[in-house]
């Protein structure tokens, strides 16, 4: 395989947790892997470099804040002069900032909007040109069961992940006939460091509500994304894959 062949995959939050599992995923095609992150050091995305280098894997991280579009539409023009294209692009940034409604501020809503939904506005608006120009590609955007069911405590996430929702629909419309596929997937409840950190009480309370009995694993989360990037999936486009253990139906 050349590497003009090889597909560019580019993953935001691609440092730890379910990006790294969905970056070690396509790992297993030999793919060209760029990492975005926003972490305070380098530690996890070292470590995930680290770890893909050892599968034989091309992959550069870069430190970034989605949230600013002239940031990325500087980053994804390095990137394709670079690699010449982007054939996958896996929305997976994201950040909470929980707090009832009468407590939550102006700031923590701005903010939380901003990393969340306009993020994977800048990075889709940024990287599907280069898709068009091939026709083809792959987009998929991490959403969450809870902005299908609603949280107390999380209006500004609910609404940032509600609104990718709506974005992947009307995104997957407008590209189709470019043959670019968009979806979504919302996990449940997901055993990473941002629910770890939840009292023990917290986490009880969701595992009674989940069928299934059980956390998802980042790994759970990362074999839809990469089916929806498959060509066992090339007619599916404008879906959300619930991944939540049977939470919702």
């Amino acid at each position: 395989m050349s590497d003009y062949d090889s597909r560019v995959v580019v993953i935001t939050g691609g440092s730890k947790d379910i990006g790294r599992s969905i970056a070690l995923k396509f790992s297993e095609e030999n793919p060209r892997i760029i990492i975005m992150h926003f972490d305070p050091d380098d530690m996890d995305s070292e470590d995930t470099l680290n770890e893909l280098s050892l599968r034989g894997i091309e992959a550069v991280s870069h430190r970034i804040d989605v949230s600013s579009f002239e940031s990325v539409k500087a980053l994804f023009g390095d990137i394709i002069s670079r690699f010449k294209k982007i054939d996958v692009l896996i929305n997976n940034a994201g950040i909470t900032r929980d707090k009832l409604l009468m407590r939550m501020s102006e700031e923590d809503w701005d903010r939380v909007l901003r990393v969340n939904l306009q993020g994977v506005f800048n990075c889709t608006r940024a990287a599907v040109g280069s898709m068009i120009r091939q026709k083809k590609g792959h987009v998929v955007n991490i959403a969450s069961v809870v902005g299908l069911i609603g949280n107390a405590g999380q209006a500004n996430y609910c609404a940032s992940k509600a609104g990718i929702m709506g974005f992947t629909k009307s995104i997957a419309r407008e590209v189709a006939g470019r043959g670019i596929n968009v979806n979504a997937v919302a996990p449940g409840f997901i055993d990473t460091g941002m629910t770890a950190g939840l009292p023990e009480k917290v986490r009880e309370a969701f595992l009674q509500q989940i069928p299934l009995g059980k956390l998802g694993r980042p790994e759970d989360v990362a074999e839809a994304v990469y089916w929806l990037c498959s060509d066992a999936s090339a007619y599916i486009t404008g879906q959300i894959i619930n991944v939540n253990g049977g939470l919702y139906m």
